[in-house]
């Protein structure tokens, strides 16, 4: 073939490769490039790796790469990249050993996809020997390199590293900021993510869902939602994952009204027919807000449904009384044939608590172990705890506590002694308490139950050394609090 049609059948191919029906057709454009003898291109077979990689297809341009006898730089940067932007990322550094083996030198494409890759595996190590790469190559400079050596250090929470990095670069997009204002805030640093924020002279809806879920992390539910409605006066659209960081606050601050308002809106962008995460999280919001109906309603309509859709009802039912739907639910869950988790089994133990049902609750607790293969969790022990305590099966509760694999929690013991304290099982309740105490000797609460107890029984010397214990420890006992609220302000008085 002539050097002329050569490039003519190349041209050709590469419109192929990014026309539109390149999905259903890639082994029929891979078979036409063989028949005009072009398998050996390295410009078609690095486009070719290209559109495997947008397809997750690695595997099948991995084949058609170890047929090359000859691969360029652009053929290994291509299918280095293609492994930072789908499993297994791995494979990244073994290719750009092999590059190096064939003394094929690097370039600033190189080193984007490795960092990319590191920043996937969460491997600082690997990312430290990369970054030595890059300064012995003479890369740094590269703002594309450096944004991955920001994101790599962000990823591995080393947020001193990437504050370095971050200050050297002369030019810094929204993209490195967002990456900076997520690493501040996955390591809970909100302040700083937040003056960054505010430093900012360009923003996008990722900047604002970065920093509106960074407070919400962290339990600062009015702050998410003011800057919420800061991000709507400032004439940004909120995407589906902006509604699913807000309906969460939206229920966490009760504010049912503005979640009917958040739910129109994502009703209105069609996000309910498209991103299953959505309708969860208006069926977790309605649920929380205790407007079942509504909870039900966007769940009956959800085009798509996953295990925690069913959570997300089945666990609202229980939360708010209605326990026997919650296990009717689990069952038309099972017929359906959606596989329940270990989620799943805690609202279906909640369920069996909040209707005090304990021989079904241990029905459930051992078909999670036995037929889904779910070792139980602190979580689900504490459900049992809390069920045989609540129906007055105190040694039981005991027994499944000194059975458990892991150390129980101050939240379990704390189950127990109020259990023993309603039921009169003074026994249980001073070895409850001891233990309550060795956990939280600075929680005042755990020697007024232990007294308490004491007193019911009659056994006043003991109420006066739970005391004298207490001073001991140096514990003084927390004053009494209550709040009104009015207009959304808390008064504690």
């Amino acid at each position: 073939m002539s050097r002329v049609r050569s490039r003519e059948a190349e041209r050709g191919i590469l419109r192929l490769l990014h026309g539109r029906q390149t999905r259903i057709h890639l082994t029929q454009i891979h078979a036409h490039f063989l028949r005009r003898n072009l398998d050996q291109s390295n410009l078609l077979l690095s486009h070719f790796v290209s559109v495997c990689s947008s397809l997750r297809k690695m595997p099948y341009a991995h084949r058609i790469y170890l047929q090359t006898s000859n691969p360029n730089l652009l053929l290994f940067n291509s299918m280095i990249k293609g492994y930072s932007l789908s499993s297994p990322s791995k494979e990244s550094f073994h290719l750009f050993s092999l590059m190096k083996n064939r003394g094929i030198f690097p370039d600033q494409f190189t080193f984007p996809p490795l960092l990319k890759s590191s920043s996937n595996l969460r491997d600082l190590d690997l990312g430290r020997a990369i970054h030595a790469e890059i300064l012995i190559a003479g890369f740094e400079a590269y703002n594309s390199v450096r944004i991955g050596l920001v994101e790599l250090y962000t990823s591995c929470e080393k947020m001193e590293d990437a504050q370095q990095v971050f200050d050297e670069m002369s030019q810094r997009d929204v993209i490195v900021s967002n990456l900076m204002i997520y690493g501040f805030c996955r390591g809970g640093d909100v302040g700083s993510g937040f003056c960054l924020f505010r430093q900012m002279s360009e923003q996008n809806v990722v900047t604002w869902n970065t920093m509106i879920s960074g407070f919400a992390q962290i339990g600062h539910y009015s702050e998410a939602m003011e800057l919420f409605r800061e991000m709507l006066d400032m004439g940004f659209e909120p995407d589906d994952a902006t509604i699913v960081i807000v309906l969460p606050v939206c229920a966490r601050l009760g504010c049912l009204d503005f979640g009917r308002w958040v739910h129109s809106y994502a009703d209105g962008k069609g996000f309910l027919n498209k991103v299953v995460a959505v309708g969860n999280s208006l069926v977790d919001m309605y649920c929380k807000c205790g407007d079942l109906a509504s909870a039900r309603r966007v769940f009956d309509e959800m085009p798509l449904r996953n295990v925690v859709s069913w959570n997300s009802m089945i666990t609202g039912l229980a939360f708010n009384g209605y326990a026997e739907l919650g296990l009717e639910m689990f069952e038309e869950m099972k017929r359906q044939g959606v596989e329940p988790n270990e989620v799943t089994f805690l609202g279906v133990l909640s369920c069996c608590t909040h209707a005090g049902l304990v021989s079904r609750g241990h029905e459930f607790f051992d078909l999670m172990i036995k037929v889904y293969q779910i070792n139980p969790k602190l979580a689900h022990y504490g459900c049992m705890v809390d069920l045989f305590g609540r129906s007055g099966c105190v040694e039981e509760a005991h027994c499944l506590i000194r059975s458990m694999p892991m150390r129980p929690s101050a939240a379990i013991w704390g189950a127990l002694l109020s259990a023993c304290r309603t039921h009169g099982n003074l026994e249980v309740a001073e070895y409850a308490a001891k233990e309550l105490i060795g956990l939280e000797p600075w929680n005042s609460g755990n020697y007024v139950l232990l007294s308490n107890v004491y007193a019911e029984a009659g056994r006043w010397e003991d109420v006066k050394k739970a005391r004298v214990l207490m001073r001991e420890n140096s514990v003084r006992k927390a004053p009494g609090r209550s709040s009104i609220e009015s207009n959304e302000n808390a008064v504690c008085l």
